[in-house]
């Protein structure tokens, strides 16, 4: 069974960072594919970043040189730095896995960006 669990969300003001942690109750390496998704209210999920197995990684245009997603596989745990925050970046941020075409999510965390 596989779960995922996000930490690290709250309240910052604008222009401060926070990272998120997402913990994994197997081992990461058999993840095709982790990412960081977020969803503000009354807009679609979107895709904020992601890191294959093979340790690429890629950025939406809205978080590149801000955003940061690293991984600990001795911890099974998955980061997402934010720096520089904005208030446009406030939304859920969800963890996201896959393999194959199968996908899993955490439960989300909030993240709230004041001006």
């Amino acid at each position: 069974q596989v779960q995922l669990v996000e930490s690290g969300g709250g309240l910052v003001q604008a222009g401060g960072s926070l990272r998120l942690s997402c913990a994994a109750s197997v081992n990461i390496f058999i993840f095709d594919r982790m990412a960081w998704y977020r969803q503000a209210p009354g807009q679609q999920r979107e895709l904020v970043t992601a890191i294959t197995s093979d340790g690429s990684t890629n950025y939406a245009d809205s978080v590149k040189g801000r955003f940061t997603i690293s991984r600990d596989t001795a911890k099974a745990t998955v980061y997402l730095q934010m720096n520089s925050l904005k208030p446009e970046d406030t939304a859920v941020y969800y963890c996201n896995a896959m393999i194959t075409s199968v996908m899993y999510w955490g439960q989300g965390t909030q993240v709230t960006v004041s001006s």
